[in-house]
């Protein structure tokens, strides 16, 4: 049978219990029956108090009683002591084990085996725990990885481009041509550290939460990004009910342009977005284009991938839109939700309080 931090508990319990009452009532009974052979003792005798069971026929040797007294003391300390450690062992061990986390070893776990006492719900809570913590790492460790890719690629063609400019005379037409290349180059770059900008500002959490107006705020996103849509013959109609949510401005509009732009900018010719507003604090992006399979929806919240599981190429965008908004939604302390349309697209609903 394992024995538990209950079991240590119960057994130590039942044996410390008689054992220190019979201390107990012995260091009593010595300590009152010295005292009033003292007191008799001086009354009655001369002499030092040492002396008094020599010179009156005490029936103690008071300084071997007061000698055996101490003795008997400290290993009752001792022997509670020890069965304090030992009744803390499982505890103590889930101590070692943690101690051996670090960065190079994040499997590390507690593991516990045995019934489901405390402390196996606490070695369990644990493990979840470093689960998380190790889920957190490597995505982090993941992110790093793929932004310095996505930032060494475009530096490396602005790079080639400035070293081909530099190697021959080139044709006004050549010349015009680079400068587009090394512009769209520059613009996706910005675009990139703008979304590390933000990432790293919505893990910092709200600056601001303040009473929003979520359809006004819509509106005024929808305006500039009607043009694109326009020119790409795809139509934009919203029906907005008026909402007040929690938040800070700034977050919940780049929230609704990352969602909206990513509707145009995965969509086809002649296709549709439709954005919704309703209480409590809903808001609602649906669109059409290319059918998603169900399976990769979740993936597209992950930095820099593509429905192929792949980053993004780089004649599209940085591939942190949705990330973002993920992001920018679990600042203001709501939910985000994606799922794939029968007919091809995507309706991704956010829940704000």
């Amino acid at each position: 049978m394992r024995l538990t931090a209950r079991r240590r508990a119960v057994i130590a319990v039942l044996v410390s219990w008689p054992l220190g009452f019979f201390y107990l009532y012995w260091a009593w009974y010595i300590v009152i029956n010295i005292g009033r052979e003292l007191r008799g003792g001086y009354s009655s005798c001369s002499g030092d108090w040492r002396d008094v069971s020599s010179a009156c026929g005490s029936a103690y040797d008071i300084p071997l009683v007061l000698a055996e007294l101490l003795v008997v003391t400290s290993m009752v300390v001792l022997a509670a002591w020890g069965l304090g450690r030992w009744v803390t062992w499982p505890v103590r061990s889930m101590g070692l084990t943690i101690e051996q986390l670090g960065p190079t070893n994040l499997g590390t776990r507690i593991r516990a085996a045995g019934p489901r006492d405390e402390t196996r719900q606490l070695a369990d809570a644990i493990d979840a725990m470093l689960d998380r913590v190790a889920e957190g790492y490597e995505a982090q460790r993941r992110f790093a990885a793929n932004a310095s890719h996505e930032l060494r690629t475009p530096l490396a063609t602005q790079r080639a481009l400035i070293e081909v400019s530099l190697g021959s005379a080139l044709t006004p037409d050549q010349l015009d041509l680079l400068s587009r290349q090394l512009l769209a180059t520059n613009q996706r770059n910005e675009s990139l550290i703008e979304g590390l900008l933000v990432l790293a500002e919505t893990e910092r959490g709200l600056m601001s939460n303040t009473n929003q107006q979520l359809d006004r705020l819509v509106v005024e996103v929808l305006a500039p990004l009607r043009a694109g849509a326009d020119e790409q013959g795809i139509a934009i109609t919203a029906d907005l009910a008026e909402v007040q949510v929690n938040g800070e401005g700034p977050l919940l509009e780049r929230l609704v342009s990352n969602l909206v732009g990513n509707a145009i900018k995965y969509n086809q010719r002649g296709g549709w977005v439709q954005v919704v507003v309703r209480a409590p604090g809903t808001l609602q992006v649906s669109n059409s284009g290319p059918v998603v399979p169900p399976e990769l929806v979740n993936g597209l919240f992950e930095p820099f991938r593509r429905l192929s599981g792949d980053r993004l190429d780089h004649g599209g965008g940085v591939g942190l839109g949705l990330t973002i908004a993920r992001s920018v939604v679990a600042a203001h302390h709501g939910s985000i939700t994606a799922s794939a349309n029968p007919a091809g697209g995507l309706t991704i609903e956010v829940r704000l309080p």
